[in-house]
Formats: C-alpha cells, sequence, structure tokens
C-alpha cells in the first residue's frame, strides 16, 4: 500500500558482539557426531550410492520446508524420466536443488558461487522470472500483505550487496567451522539478498560449508529433516536472534539439529550396508546379477533400458537378473517400458518423511 509506513533491519556484520556463548560439550558432541558420520568415507572403496541417496534427501526436506509436496520416490521417477505423482514444478524445484549441491560441493565458497547455486536452485520455470543468481533490487518483507503488518522485513536492497560483502569477509575467518555454519545461516537468511529462494539457499551453504571445512568429505549430512521436523521452532529460532539477539539460543539448536540428524544418517548407512550384504551374498553365484544389482544400488528406480546401458549386459540377462530380485518391485504393471524399485531400500530412506524423535532438552 502507498504510504505504508515500516522499517527495515539491516543485521551488524558478523561475528556477534559479545561472542556468542557455547558449550563445549555440545559443540564436541555434533562434531563427534558428524565424525563418525564422515568415516563411512574412509570405510568403504565406494560411498556414490550413499552420496546419490542422501544428497536427495537434504534436497527433498529442504524444499518441503517451503511447500514441496514431492517425495523422495516422485524424485527418482523424474530423474528415470518417468512422471511423477505430483506437480512436477515441485519435483523440479527439488532436482534443481540437487543439481546446485552437487555443483557447489568442493568449490571455494564465494558470494559469485553463490550466485551460480542460486541460479542452479531457482532454474525451473517457477523461480526462472525470480532473478536467478541475481540479488533483489526491490524491498521485500516476510509474513505479510504489506511491510507494517509483517513478521520480518529484511535490509533494504541498497544495503544487500554490503551485507553480503560482511558475509563473505566473516567465512574467511578463522572460526569453529560448526559455529561459523551457524552464524553464517541466520545471516544470509536475514539479509535475504535474493527475491525467492533464499531459504534453500541458506540450508545448502551449511552442508557446504560443512563440507569445505574438511569436517564432512561428502555431502551426507540432511540436516534439513530436522529442521522440517521442528519448522515453528526453526522460523522462532531465526528471528528471536533478530529480535532479542538470541544467538546463543539457535546455536544450541542448531548444534543439535547436527548432533541428530548424524547420528540418524549413521543409523540409516549402517542399516543399508546390512541391506546391501544380505542381497549381495543372495546373487554372489551370477556375476551378471552382482553387476545389476550394483547398478540398482546406485539408482533405485531405474528401468530395464537404463540397466542395459549402464552394466554394458543385454536385455534378456538384465530382465533374467531382476527376475530372481524379490525386492525389486515392478511399479507399472506394462509389459513394456517397465520400471523397477529397489523397495527396502527406498523404503529404508523414505522413513525420513516421518519426524525425528522429540528434542532432546537440557
Amino acid at each position: 500500500m502507498p504510504g505504508d509506513a515500516f522499517s527495515a533491519f539491516v543485521p551488524l556484520a558478523l561475528p556477534p558482539i559479545p561472542p556468542v556463548k557455547v558449550s563445549a560439550v555440545q559443540l564436541e558432541k555434533a562434531e563427534r557426531a558428524l565424525r563418525q558420520l564422515d568415516s563411512i568415507s574412509g570405510l568403504l572403496p565406494d560411498t556414490s550410492h550413499f552420496v546419490y541417496s542422501y544428497v536427495r534427501m537434504e534436497a527433498l526436506f529442504s524444499s518441503q520446508i517451503e511447500g514441496t509436496q514431492s517425495s523422495l520416490a516422485d524424485l527418482l521417477l523424474f530423474e528415470t524420466k518417468e512422471a511423477p505423482g505430483v506437480p512436477l514444478e515441485d519435483v523440479r524445484e527439488v532436482s534443481d536443488y540437487v543439481a546446485a549441491l552437487e555443483y557447489g560441493v568442493g568449490k571455494r565458497f564465494s558470494m559469485s558461487l553463490l550466485k551460480k547455486l542460486h541460479r542452479l536452485l531457482m532454474r525451473s520455470s517457477r523461480g526462472a522470472d525470480k532473478s536467478p543468481g541475481q540479488y533483489r533490487r526491490h524491498q521485500v518483507w516476510i509474513g505479510g500483505d504489506r511491510p507494517s503488518r509483517a513478521r520480518f522485513v529484511p535490509p533494504p536492497a541498497k544495503d544487500v550487496n554490503r551485507c553480503m560483502r560482511e558475509l563473505e569477509s566473516f567465512l574467511a575467518t578463522d572460526m569453529h567451522p560448526l559455529l561459523k555454519a551457524a552464524l553464517a545461516h541466520v545471516q544470509l537468511e536475514t539479509i535475504h539478498p535474493f527475491r525467492d529462494g533464499n531459504g534453500r539457499a541458506g540450508r545448502l551453504l551449511v552442508s557446504l560449508l560443512l563440507c569445505s571445512s574438511g569436517l564432512l568429505r561428502e555431502p551426507l549430512l540432511y540436516l534439513s529433516t530436522y529442521l522440517k521436523a521442528h519448522r515453528r521452532e526453526y522460523y522462532d529460532r531465526l528471528q528471536s536472534v533478530r529480535t532479542e539477539g538470541d544467538w546463543e539460543g539457535w546455536v544450541r539448536f542448531f548444534l543439535e539439529g547436527l548432533t541428530l540428524t548424524a547420528e540418524d544418517a549413521w543409523a540409516t548407512a549402517k542399516q543399508m550396508l546390512a541391506l546391501f550384504d544380505s542381497h549381495r551374498r543372495a546373487m554372489e553365484d551370477s556375476p551378471a546379477a552382482l553387476k545389476v544389482y550394483a547398478a540398482l544400488q546406485r539408482r533405485p528406480i531405474t528401468n530395464i533400458g537404463q540397466l542395459v546401458r549402464v552394466t554394458k549386459l543385454t536385455y534378456p540377462t538384465v530382465a533374467a537378473a531382476l527376475a530372481r530380485m524379490p525386492f525389486a518391485k515392478e511399479l507399472t504393471g506394462r509389459r513394456r517400458n517397465r520400471v523397477f524399485v529397489y523397495a527396502p531400500y527406498v523404503a529404508l530412506l523414505s522413513a525420513g518423511d516421518a519426524p525425528l524423535p522429540s528434542r532432546r532438552r537440557p
């Protein structure tokens, strides 16, 4: 509404003054859980199936926080070029997150990289008109139909470049990587530099910082599972930093989320390894079946044509191998162009759709 008066919130540069007080015990516990999860990379010769799955879980739940309805099976079907069971734009949005995360891992983080990642996040038609990869040029507000009714009003557009340069400078400083990731996430969410997709960009930042710090060699953490399960508190904690300066409350929440999700990812990995070992042993008498099974591990929803291309086996050989795998369920009921799902594997991963256990209270 013209003439509607409002005040915008311009965050001070990080780190906060006075310094944030962090529980050394909680920090050590979170780091220990992450290093245990990271040990998967050193224990196995090939972690590609873990990375493939965990990246998609993080992408799925980060997008669900902002309202998409797609499931893991929908995303895997989309990647197999089959029509998912939800609006296509929902699945494309999750797929774009996967592309951005995969692109960003291993690269030195910078604001230039962030813009490239945002361009990938927003490349589907839903975000194509939201200036992907460019900082916003106009005022925005969150949680209301006009600024005076908004829950939060980010900095004016004229301040965005300066705020982002300050954030980039902060990321180059020496600080415990978990604390740095916690503070940087809030700061990016508060600056709200893009017209849309800021939440996904902020959660993507956490994954990339954990990898670039060396705490994780691969993006094996799906923190957004926790943030989705505690979405109300997540948003309240962010807002409490802005209105009350409660950095400590946010850091406690963030570190607990890291600990819980790292422990959950580790437990899931152990279940996956047991599942793989059991099914692999059942295929040991057939080199062809083992090859098909290995491909099914890497791509748990697929079709025979894709398996033929990956394994270099013939169509009848692949079909015969699948026929001896009771865990490979056919989805379509068709005689041609059949789609198979590694059912217990996808069910294990999809269990993340249920909320994590209730938060532990101090």
